[in-house]
This record gives C-alpha cells, structure tokens and sequence, in this order.
C-alpha cells in the first residue's frame, strides 16, 4: 500500500469518526427532550458544547480542506432545519433547541451562526495559515465553552448587570467566567498543538503562548460583552481570532 493509500484511508476514517461522533452529540440530547427528559435549554447547550468540539480534528488530517467539508455540510444541514422542515429529522431538532427569539427567523439562527463561523474560521485557515489552526481552533473553543459557561453562570448567580441598549444584559459573574475559561481554553489550544505538535503546527515557545492566551481571553471577553445575543456566535470566535492573529503580525 502506498503512502498515498495509506493517508486517505487515515483521512477517511477520521472523516467518519468525526461525523458519528457530531451526529451522536445531536440525536441524543434531541431524543432526551422528545422524552421531557431534559428542557430546551439543556438540550441546546449540550449540542453548542459537544459539537464543535469535532473542531479538534482539524490538524490531523492529511488533506486539511476535509475539515472545511465536514464544517460546510454541518452549516447547511443547520440551515435547514426549521419549523417548517419537510424532513421529520431536522424539524425535530429545531422544535427540540430552538429559542423563543429563533421564532421570527424560523431557523435555528444561533447555531447556524455557530456552525458558519466555524465554517469561516475553518476555511479562511487552511488556505493562509494551515500551520497555525491553534488560533481559530482557540476562538472556537471560546465559542463553545467559554459561551455556554458564561451564560450559565450569569443566569444562576448573575447579579451585576453590564447593559448596553443594543444587546441583553450581560453580568459580571458571567464575564469574568468567559475571561477565566476562555484564558485557559486558548493557554491548552496554543500549547497542545504549538509546542506539543510542532510536526504539523508552526511552534510557539511558552512566552508566547502565554501572551497569546492572555491577549486572546481579554478580547474575546470584551466582545462578547458587547455583541447582541444572537450574533455573539460569530462576532466572538472571528472577531477574537482574526485581532490576535493580525496582532502577531505587527
């Protein structure tokens, strides 16, 4: 078997373990909601907490544009589920995580924003930076995580409200919890795949990869802090990443 052989059947295996394992974060929250097993609320922040994490496979594979594949497709998928959905699947998966807000548009449009930021983030990488996915895959990680902590915090514990007239309130629990997660996930993406797999990342030395996790987590907060609800899911990850990548430009 050649290298070649050998490579794309590596690809393609990982293509189907990502894939089940997206599928498998989605149906199961989905069908534990049809059950009154969990609210909506729960079953939402599972599919935004689980799936994205599929992001993680992006420097292992061989042909790196799979990763774009599997994002858009996932992105279109997301964009047709709604409530009007001829297919029972998708329909089920918007009655099951859809928002109140989500009713007007009529779409999931909170996680096809997450999905397509993704997707952007993703894409735009492979072409002009495949050896540097530590930063998008930091943003996203902020999106997933870091988000999904904040909000829970702030509703739970929230006190201290941070308004601005063009987004919901905010609190400072939950700001300074998407500080401090968010400064911890960009510190692991940074240093797991800049100083511990340098084969296929540009290496980073430990200064950096502080700097880079602090700078990171400061901007990521201040976004979130002033985007509407319903587009933080791409103002967060694109916007943080793009600042601290142009930044170590300079």
């Amino acid at each position: 078997m050649s290298y070649i052989e050998e490579f794309l059947i590596q690809d393609i295996i990982l293509v189907l373990l990502t894939y089940t394992y997206v599928f498998m974060t989605i149906l199961i929250p989905v069908q534990l909601k049809k059950r009154d097993k969990i609210t909506k609320f729960t079953a939402r922040k599972i599919v935004h907490l689980m799936a994205g994490l599929s992001v993680l496979s992006t420097p292992l594979y061989v042909w790196s544009w799979w990763s774009v594949v599997i994002a858009g497709s996932l992105t279109v998928l997301v964009l047709m589920s709604s409530k009007e959905s001829k297919v029972k699947k998708l329909k089920e998966l918007y009655d099951s995580i859809g928002e109140e807000a989500e009713e007007k548009v009529g779409f999931l449009q909170g996680p096809f924003h997450y999905c397509l930021s993704i997707l952007i983030l993703v894409t735009i990488f492979v072409i002009f930076a495949p050896h540097q996915l530590y930063f998008p895959i930091a943003g996203i990680l902020i999106m997933i995580i870091s988000d999904t902590l904040a909000s829970i915090v702030g509703k739970r514990w929230g006190t201290a409200q941070l308004k601005f007239s063009w987004t919901s309130p905010r609190t400072v629990q939950g700001s300074l919890t998407m500080f401090v997660s968010a400064f911890f996930l960009s510190l692991g993406s940074f240093y797991f795949f800049g100083v511990l797999n340098p084969v296929t990342q540009e290496v980073l030395t430990i200064e950096l990869v502080f700097l880079y996790a602090l700078i990171t987590a400061i901007l990521a907060t201040l976004i979130e802090v002033i985007s509407p609800s319903t587009w933080d899911d791409i103002t967060v990850p694109i916007g943080t990443t793009f600042i601290i990548f142009l930044l170590t430009l300079i």
